[in-house]
């Protein structure tokens, strides 16, 4: 069996009394795309950051490609790139001429950076839009440019964090179509709080509190759930979940945007005749268990809901 792309062990943070990051162990097959997945302050920022050794570890190691990061930042640097949440393009340069800054202080040469222009370019369809600021460029347009600079230099691994943050649908759909084009020529790890994009991953390392709760592919995660998920239609979602709160308390109730899932009862009846006495109409159906009913199982709480779906 190959090494993985990204080992660590038993990797820990603190940051006072807080511990950010709680012993994680985690391997990243080469090639595949890996899901840091779980809400805000799970502790998925601070483990990309010391995978990529901007952080440092109170306790631990990461190998990147079987190189000790710690014993081998020059080689390691060399591998990796890196795109933060807050990626530093500069606003008032073009796109051709971030692309071109961001390759010298890569030490991309001239001859090989034409032609890496030009395909991502082409891979991220910005070729239309180089002579435009990039102050001027939409959300969407600015994190593909952002990924073309962490590119240039061509990485084995890719270490993205909470890219398609604030960005609109669309353009997290296409941003997602290209890292699913990566898959098998670079490792990706990314960090994000939606469940959808979940699902776009090989394998899903789900966060809370500074600890990996599982890890796996999202079809073995979803197989977890044994107990039927039922999903209830209602024009009171906020009442209803309340409702049920109350009435059985035993019941795992979770609300995504417009609509409830609600484990742990093997039939619908309860559900509904709970809301009939609040006075809320409701429909019942059995639905697959999603990512979320997943997440919502092992962790106790509720993830994320991406802006389209709330």
């Amino acid at each position: 069996m190959s090494q993985p792309a990204v080992r660590a062990r038993g990797l820990t943070r603190r940051f006072g009394d807080l511990v950010a990051v709680d012993g994680v162990d985690l391997d990243v097959p080469e090639g595949q795309v890996v899901g840091l997945i779980g809400p805000d302050g799970a502790g998925k920022t601070t483990l990309i950051r010391m995978m990529v050794g901007v952080l440092g570890m109170d306790a631990g190691s990461v190998t990147l490609c079987g190189r000790d990061l710690a014993k081998e930042r020059d080689a390691t640097r060399l591998l990796l790139g890196y795109m933060s949440q807050a990626f530093g393009l500069y606003e008032d340069l073009t796109v051709d001429e971030n692309i071109r800054f961001f390759a010298r202080i890569r030490l991309v040469s001239r001859r090989d950076l034409a032609p890496r222009r030009q395909r991502l370019l082409d891979f991220t369809r910005l070729a239309p839009f180089t002579k435009r600021q990039a102050g001027k460029l939409s959300g969407g347009m600015k994190q593909k440019l952002g990924l073309i600079c962490t590119l240039l230099h061509e990485p084995r691994i890719l270490f993205l964090d909470e890219p398609t943050n604030g960005v609109d649908p669309v353009s997290r759909r296409e941003f997602w179509d290209i890292l699913g084009e990566l898959r098998g020529r670079v490792t990706v790890v990314v960090a994000t709080p939606y469940m959808d994009e979940a699902e776009r991953c090989d394998r899903v390392a789900l966060m809370a509190k500074g600890r990996v709760l599982a890890y796996d592919t999202p079809e073995a995660l979803r197989a977890r759930i044994v107990a039927p998920v039922w999903e209830l239609e209602t024009s009171q979602p906020f009442a209803a979940a309340n409702a049920l709160q109350a009435a059985l308390p035993a019941v795992d109730v979770q609300l995504f945007g417009d609509r409830l899932h609600a484990l742990g009862t093997e039939g619908a009846a309860p559900l509904l005749a709970a809301l009939t006495a609040a006075g809320i109409e409701a429909s019942a159906r059995r639905v697959p268990p999603s990512m979320e009913d997943a997440y919502v199982q092992l962790a106790g709480e509720a993830p994320a809901v991406p802006e389209e779906a709330a």
